[in-house]
């Protein structure tokens, strides 16, 4: 199970860290990443990390503002999300995939709930 939290309303301009806690199995050995969902978008990939975290993958749109990591000891994968924009509004989900840094959301095999993030301008 994956319950990701941190979600809120912030300014634009302003930071939120994002948390993925895992239970119920150990993710240590799985890529994380996490997506967002605009309202009447798709899915999209933001960011994604491989089980050692040595290696992150960033959506353009973030890259430079975003930074993924991850606590394996903690079984919690974070997103710290700065520079926030209005386009980043959206609800971000966290899920893990038994591949390497994988983008596609068909790619992942297991879910949070999502969290929901609004910008303000």
């Amino acid at each position: 199970q994956l319950q990701a939290s941190g979600g809120g309303l912030v300014q634009a301009g302003g930071s939120l860290r994002l948390s993925c806690a895992a239970s119920g199995r150990t993710f240590s050995r799985f890529s994380m990443g996490w997506f967002r969902q605009a309202p009447g978008k798709e899915r999209e990939f933001v960011a994604a990390i491989t089980w050692s975290g040595g290696s992150t993958h960033y959506a353009d749109s973030v890259k430079g503002r975003f930074t993924i990591s991850r606590d394996n000891a903690k079984n919690t994968v974070f997103l710290q999300m700065n520079s926030l924009k209005p386009e980043d509004t959206a609800v971000y989900y966290c899920a893990s995939a038994s591949t390497v840094l994988p983008t596609t959301p068909q790619s992942y095999d297991y879910w949070g709930q999502g969290t929901e993030v609004t910008v303000s301008s």
